[in-house]
């Protein structure tokens, strides 16, 4: 395993220094692209799991935080710039991946700041080992699409299988992340300005989704299979274990059944939170008051 230092421009990044971490997963090695920005104590800022997952959707909010922190900005294995190969994508992989990246990067404790489905990967994470200071969950989920809509393992398992063949799943695939279709998805549960979601930011979103190798790991989160977890009792049990700070910021328009999920997690003692502008896209939407929501939480001294 190793990092090197990569070329960018304004682009492909916001502003960072671009690396790339080598990593390997069952004698594959996999290009895993990182984004630095910023002086101060390290924070790690993981972007959602989803068709259009991508570290520039924290873009804004690192920027935000760079004045006072180090801060690092991911692609997922399997999204983003990374490596998109075609691997049974599995909550395995990126367990793995992250305690390995963030042992291999960080010497010192580090703060967390992670949306939508990377939630639980981080609460293993700090569950599992030291080196986590506090962290920060935005718009937290566990259940991957079709399970959330009611898809049995059946069901999405054969979905999954769909996609991945290899004339049938390309052709269902771009049906599916057709710029129409990204358009109604981010008004239905993403963002809550329709202003916001111009032909230009879509056209941005989709040229994502055709990345060569693109379908395999978007495929397994929308039939559930990057649940790291399958039942909200194991979810909050994470929660109740930990041993560090937790605050989690809500999206007051978020869909129901997340937002009931959300509920629940805070209403366990210990856990600090608030509710603000927006949906399960909050942290890309809502940049500056997403910051302004966790500004005090972050430089409390308090552990």
């Amino acid at each position: 395993m190793s990092t090197n230092l990569l070329s960018t421009s304004a682009a492909t990044g916001f502003g960072g220094v671009v690396q790339e971490y080598l990593w390997n997963w069952e004698n594959q090695q996999l290009r895993v692209v990182y984004e630095t920005l910023g002086k101060g104590s390290p924070l790690l800022l993981l972007p959602s799991f989803s068709s259009v997952s991508t570290r520039l959707e924290v873009g804004e909010l690192a920027k935000l935080l760079a004045p006072n922190f180090q801060v690092v900005a991911i692609d997922w294995p399997g999204f983003g710039e990374s490596s998109r190969p075609s691997l049974n994508y599995r909550p395995e992989i990126y367990q793995h991946f992250l305690e390995d990246f963030v042992k291999a990067i960080f010497n010192t404790p580090i703060t967390v700041v992670a949306a939508g489905h990377a939630a639980s990967y981080v609460l293993q994470l700090a569950v599992q080992q030291a080196g986590l200071s506090k962290i920060v969950l935005l718009a937290p989920t566990w259940r991957g699409p079709l399970p959330t809509m009611g898809a049995s393992q059946q069901i999405a398992g054969m979905v999954r299988e769909l996609v991945r063949s290899p004339i049938l799943g390309q052709a269902l695939y771009k049906l599916n992340t057709t710029p129409s279709f990204l358009s109604l998805m981010y008004r239905r549960h993403v963002f809550t300005d329709a202003a916001k979601i111009t032909p230009s930011f879509i056209e941005k979103k989709w040229h994502t989704t055709q990345q060569p190798g693109a379908r395999f790991a978007s495929a397994a989160f929308v039939t559930g299979n990057l649940d790291a977890v399958h039942e909200q009792s194991d979810f909050l049990e994470l929660v109740q274990s930990l041993t560090v700070p937790l605050m989690v910021v809500i999206g007051e328009s978020s869909p129901p059944k997340s937002r009931e999920e959300m509920n629940a997690l805070v209403a366990l003692p210990g856990v600090r939170s608030v509710v603000i502008p927006g949906s399960l896209g909050l942290h890309e939407e809502y940049p500056a008051v997403v910051l302004e929501a966790v500004q005090d939480f972050l430089f409390s001294s308090e552990n």
